[in-house]
C-alpha cells in the first residue's frame, strides 16, 4: 500500500508540496471505483476495524480485499455504482457486524448478514421492501436514542419524511417505518438533496431540516404530523448539520452544495417574531461537495465540519467534475468570522458518505473515503 505524509496547508501550497499535511497520513487502499458509500467496522471479529465499500470489504491491517456479494469495478466516467451509502450495524444482534447499503436513489435499501467468517456469499435482506429511499443525503442517525443507528430519509412513493428503525431485539431482522410528516411534502423527491436533524427552536425536541425549511419535532417520532416551517436554507446540498456556530444560544445550519459551488452556514435569526436564517458563504474552494460529517478532528472538544469533492459526480458531465478531488475541514470559533478552512488532501475527495473511526487505536478519529477516485484511509495526527 502507498502511504503519503501531509501538512495542513493552503490549496496552492499543497499543489507545490505534494498532496496534503504532516498532520495526516494517507493510505491508498485501491484506485478502483467500487462504490461512493463507505463504512468501517470489525467484520471478522479480530479486534481491528476493516473498510467496507459497496459489495466489498478490505481486511485490516493489510487491506486484503473480500467480496460480500458478486460485484465488479465500475467505470467512473460512464456509470454509477449500485451502492450510494454504506454503514455497519449488528442488525440481528448476534455479535457480528452487518452491512447496510443504500442503493440508487428511489430504490429499496438492504442489509447484508455477516456469515461469521464463513467463506460464502452474504445473505441479502431488503429493508422495508415497500419503501423507495429518497433524498440523496439520507442520514444515519439514532433517531430514538436507543444506541442503534437508524435511517432518516423519505418515502418517494408517498413523498413523506420517514425514518427506518433498526431492529431492537436480538434475533429480529425487520426494520420498522415511522412517518414524521404528512404525505406530499417538500424534500421527498427521488433526487432531493439535503436533510439534517437537530433542535432548531430550542424546545428540547430535534427537528428535521431540509433546504425548504424544517419540520418541528415532537415527542412522538411516528405521528406523521410534524408541523412544517418554510425557510430558505439554500440549494440542493449534502447532509445538513445543525449546531450553534456563534454560540448565541441558537442552533444554525451548515450545508455544502451537492453539485455546484459553495459551503455555507445559515445563522439563525429572529424576524418579526419568527425563526429565519441569514446565509454566510464559507468557501468556494471546490464544487460537488456531496457529503459531510461532524467530527472533532483536532481534539479541542468541539465538533468540526468535514466535506470533500465528489470526483466525477455526474461522470464528468458537469463543469469542474474532474477538478482536483479535495478533502477539507472547517473548525468553528465564537469570534468572527466563526470558521477557518483547512485543506487535508487534494487527491482523495469524498463520495456520498464519509466514515469516521479510530482505525489505528491511537484515540484519534480517522477518515475513511470511497468514491470514483478510489478508496482511502486518512489517519489523523492532529493531536
Amino acid at each position: 500500500m502507498q502511504k503519503l505524509l501531509f501538512f495542513c496547508l493552503t490549496f496552492s501550497a499543497l499543489i507545490s508540496h505534494g498532496q496534503t499535511s504532516p498532520n495526516f497520513e494517507k493510505t491508498i487502499v485501491t484506485r478502483d471505483f467500487l462504490s461512493e458509500g463507505v463504512a468501517a467496522g470489525d467484520l471478522n471479529n479480530d479486534g481491528l476495524k476493516d473498510i467496507i465499500t459497496g459489495y466489498y470489504w478490505f481486511e485490516a491491517p493489510d487491506w486484503i480485499k473480500h467480496e460480500i456479494a458478486p460485484s465488479r469495478v465500475y467505470q467512473p466516467r460512464k456509470e454509477y455504482s449500485k451502492s450510494f451509502l454504506v454503514y455497519t450495524i449488528d442488525v440481528n444482534q448476534d455479535g457480528w457486524e452487518d452491512v447496510v447499503n443504500i442503493d440508487y436513489p428511489g430504490t429499496a435499501a438492504y442489509w447484508f448478514e455477516n456469515p461469521q467468517n464463513q467463506n460464502v456469499e452474504w445473505k441479502k435482506h431488503i429493508i422495508a421492501d415497500s419503501v423507495g429511499v429518497g433524498n440523496e443525503s439520507p442520514g444515519f442517525i439514532d433517531m430514538d436514542e436507543d444506541g442503534r443507528i437508524d435511517i432518516l430519509c423519505s418515502d418517494v412513493a408517498k413523498k413523506q419524511i420517514i425514518w427506518l428503525q433498526a431492529p431492537t431485539e436480538p434475533g429480529q431482522t425487520e426494520w420498522v417505518k415511522h412517518a414524521i410528516s404528512q404525505e406530499n411534502v417538500a424534500g421527498t423527491d427521488r433526487y432531493s438533496h439535503g436533510i439534517g436533524y437537530g433542535d432548531i427552536n430550542h424546545d428540547g425536541f430535534k427537528d428535521v431540516v431540509i433546504t425548504a425549511g424544517w419540520f418541528e419535532g415532537k415527542d412522538d417520532l411516528s405521528s406523521g404530523d410534524w408541523i412544517f416551517h418554510p425557510a430558505d436554507l439554500g440549494e440542493a446540498c449534502s447532509h445538513m448539520q445543525i449546531l450553534d456556530i456563534n454560540e448565541d444560544g441558537k442552533n444554525d445550519v451548515v450545508s455544502a452544495s451537492a453539485h455546484k459551488l459553495g459551503v455555507w452556514w445559515y445563522e439563525q435569526i429572529e424576524e418579526e417574531g419568527k425563526i429565519n436564517f441569514k446565509r454566510h458563504l464559507m468557501s468556494e474552494t471546490t464544487a460537488q461537495t456531496h457529503s459531510s460529517i461532524m467530527v472533532d478532528l483536532d481534539g479541542n472538544g468541539r465538533q468540526d465540519y468535514l466535506t470533500g469533492k465528489r470526483y466525477l459526480a455526474h461522470n464528468g458531465n458537469d463543469a469542474g467534475d474532474a477538478d482536483a478531488p479535495i478533502l477539507m475541514w472547517f473548525f468553528f470559533t465564537p469570534e468572527p468570522p466563526h470558521y477557518y478552512e483547512q485543506i487535508i488532501d487534494i487527491d482523495s475527495g469524498a463520495g456520498l458518505n464519509i466514515a469516521i473511526e479510530d482505525m489505528n487505536q491511537d484515540e484519534r478519529p480517522d477518515i475513511i473515503l470511497s468514491n470514483k477516485n478510489g478508496v482511502f484511509l486518512i489517519e489523523n495526527h492532529l493531536f
